[in-house]
């Protein structure tokens, strides 16, 4: 993981990672994950390079966590702006299927999103049942001070 060592965090950011790690061990074809706040600041990641030998030829967020965070805030600000426009209510989860792999955006109750940058041949039904058990775990845990913690803890790893 990107994420900060856990020295000095408190359980519920140390449970974070440790549930964002599995994420990233448990689902075949992840290439890098992020967590990201409503206002677009990256809380966790995984470490985008893991895979590096195993994606020669795919393109996108390649080295930064940041990217991927930046990717998963745009799509969320669209979509969530496209639902407004259409009435369509809450943005749960939004999927976007490329050429070259996949990006999956999912809501987190606190008005957080989890991304998922995947490969072409994932399978995106156990990539979305994942990425739900995640946010389902997540939800209740990140509070506000999780949030601030998480926050200051990235700031310090970069």
């Amino acid at each position: 993981m990107t994420a900060p060592s856990t020295y000095g965090l408190s359980t519920q950011a140390r449970n974070l990672q440790w549930l964002l790690t599995d994420l990233v061990e448990e689902v075949p074809g992840l290439l890098s994950v992020a967590v990201v706040s409503s206002d677009g600041l990256l809380l966790l990641s995984s470490d985008p390079g893991r895979q590096e030998a195993e994606r020669p030829e795919t393109k996108g967020p390649r080295g930064a966590a940041a990217d991927l965070a930046t990717i998963v805030s745009g799509l969320g600000s669209l979509t969530q702006g496209a639902a407004h426009l259409m009435d369509g209510g809450g943005v749960k989860q939004t999927m976007v299927s490329m050429e070259h792999g996949s990006v999956f955006v999912m809501a987190i109750s606190d008005g957080s999103l989890l991304g998922v940058h995947a490969t072409p041949d994932c399978d995106m039904s156990v990539v979305a049942y994942h990425m739900a058990l995640f946010v389902g775990r997540a939800g209740h845990v990140l509070t506000p001070e999780v949030r601030s913690e998480l926050r200051q803890s990235m700031e310090r790893s970069e």
